[in-house]
């Protein structure tokens, strides 16, 4: 879960610093251009921003998201929260988050919406399922 969160700040930061690097070369566009070249590069940066903004939105969603995984809630039943061992690899279901490694093993942090998570969901220990034409077992659920 820590990891999730470090992920979380990480991007925060980035896209803080993408923005205030935004800021500065709009400022720079306001003093130093005029006519048609001023404009598109104005239009330019303030296009840059709606990207970042969307892009912070998406973020809070992942925060959200985050918020409501409780990893001291125990169920046999896989679902949000849920850190899963399979056959072939290690998943725990809250936010996209890449791999991180715990006792040298990785474990990828997957949202809701992949498509091995919705194949996992609601499934228990030791049951089976598809996943690009191979079959896996549920060995665990924590």
């Amino acid at each position: 879960m820590k990891f999730c969160w470090d992920y979380v700040g990480e991007k925060t930061q980035r896209l803080k610093s993408s923005n205030a690097d935004l800021q500065e070369s709009l400022d720079s566009e306001t003093k130093n251009s005029t006519g048609d070249k001023h404009e598109t590069g104005r239009a330019m940066v303030q296009l840059e921003q709606e990207k970042l903004a969307q892009q912070f939105m998406e973020l809070e969603k992942t925060k959200n998201i985050l918020q409501r995984v409780d990893v001291r809630k125990k169920s046999e039943t896989i679902g949000l929260g849920s850190l899963i061992r399979t056959s072939t690899a290690d998943y725990f279901i809250a936010i996209s988050a890449g791999a991180f490694k715990q006792e040298g093993k990785p474990i990828y942090c997957i949202s809701q919406e992949a498509p091995i998570a919705q194949l996992l969901m609601g499934k228990k220990k030791g049951e089976t399922f598809v996943f690009n034409g191979n079959s896996h077992t549920v060995l665990e659920v924590g």
